[in-house]
Formats: structure tokens, C-alpha cells, sequence
């Protein structure tokens, strides 16, 4: 097929049909095929059944709307692409072990930085903070970059989280359960502009270390 693999992002892969360009992502056996002419993704279908089909029958969706690895891809709206992990972050706060029974209007609050005290969790509590550090990861990375500051500290504690961290973790959640149908929507103004906005505040941390963030654009959303 003669695929062309992106340097920075080992999941995809490009080639160029009829002097358009084929999109391929994929994770495992799981494959989104996007190209201007459905015939491309009809002949790229029959090769993959032709190619694998004795291994078990390849199945695909067509249309607008796929559900992919958690995100719901809806492409229905012109010019734009809304990534959804509503029914993820739903099943997120529905699972977790103790009762959420605030909403906030943020992830964090001022002291998100500090070290914190308290005692360190027991076995059982750390195991949970672990996992559902984990699938906010999961969720920040892919639909929900506004949770994304509050989760990277909070990975930064897993190995051996205390009870400010924990609250920590709750606040989290508690922004999460009242912002559950928040969606990523993208869209590109113009595919050779890309605008990067950078930040950095100098010593805030314990240790006087600084910290930095950015984010990047082609028109709405980051």
C-alpha cells in the first residue's frame, strides 16, 4: 500500500491517492481511514479483507459519527470535528468507589502545587488514586485538555499520594462530574497557520522551580 509513517506520531500513517491524501490512524487492529473519495476507503476495506480476512472477517463503519478508543468522532458539523468522551467521563465518576457529592467550577484550586501533608494513603486508596489518575490521563490527552494541568501534578504523586492529594483528586472529579457533557471541537482556519501560546511562571514551585505551558491552534480549539 505504500505507506508513509509521521515522524511525531508513530499511530499514523499517510499516503497519496489521486493527489489527495489518505489518513490512516490506527491503534492495534483498531483503524480510522479518512480520504476525499469514499472509493479510496472502499478499495483500502477490500485490502485489508483481502489481506487479514483469513485471520477473521474486517469489519467497518461508515458515516459521519465513530466511536473510536473512547472518543466519539462526529464529523456531521461542516468545517469542524467534535471529539466526545461524555459517556467515558460519565462511567469515570459513576465507578469511582466513594461518593461525589459536589460540583466545582474548576479542576484545582490555588494550593494545586503545593507539596501538601497528611498521612499517605493506605494500600487500598492509593490503588484507587492510581487508577483513576490513569483514566483522567486517558481523557486529557484526547477530549478534555482542560483538565490537563490539574491531572499531570496529580500523576506526578502516584507512587505515593497523601491526603491533600487525594482531596486533590476529588476536586478534580468533582469539576469533572459538573462538566460531563464538555466537548473538544476543532476546527482549521487555515492549515498553513499555526498559532502557539506559551506561558511561564518563574519559582512557584517548593523547590523554586518554574513551570511552563502551551498550546497550540489552527483556528478554534487547542
Amino acid at each position: 500500500m505504500g505507506f508513509v509513517f509521521n515522524n511525531y506520531d508513530p499511530c499514523t500513517a499517510n499516503r497519496w491517492v489521486n493527489h489527495k491524501r489518505q489518513t490512516i490512524r490506527f491503534h492495534v487492529d483498531d483503524l480510522m481511514s479518512s480520504h476525499v473519495s469514499p472509493q479510496v476507503n472502499d478499495d483500502f476495506f477490500k485490502w485489508l479483507n483481502s489481506k487479514y480476512g483469513s485471520h477473521g472477517p474486517v469489519t467497518c463503519t461508515r458515516g459521519k459519527v465513530h466511536d473510536y478508543l473512547g472518543m466519539v468522532f462526529d464529523f456531521s458539523r461542516a468545517g469542524k470535528v467534535v471529539i466526545s468522551m461524555v459517556d467515558y467521563m460519565t462511567k469515570m465518576i459513576d465507578e469511582f468507589p466513594y461518593k461525589i457529592d459536589k460540583i466545582a467550577s474548576t479542576p484545582a484550586t490555588d494550593d494545586l502545587f503545593g507539596e501538601g501533608s497528611g498521612s499517605v494513603l493506605d494500600k487500598d486508596m492509593a490503588k484507587v488514586f492510581h487508577t483513576w489518575v490513569a483514566k483522567s490521563l486517558f481523557a486529557c490527552k484526547r477530549a478534555r485538555p482542560d483538565t490537563h494541568t490539574a491531572t499531570t501534578l496529580l500523576c506526578t504523586r502516584v507512587k505515593s499520594p497523601n491526603q491533600d492529594d487525594w482531596k486533590k483528586l476529588l476536586r478534580l472529579l468533582e469539576y469533572i462530574k459538573g462538566s460531563l457533557k464538555d466537548v473538544l471541537v476543532l476546527k482549521a482556519d487555515d492549515l498553513h497557520v499555526i498559532k502557539w501560546y506559551v506561558d511561564a511562571s518563574f519559582a512557584v514551585h517548593a523547590d523554586f522551580k518554574s513551570h511552563t505551558g502551551a498550546a497550540m491552534t489552527y483556528g478554534s480549539g487547542a
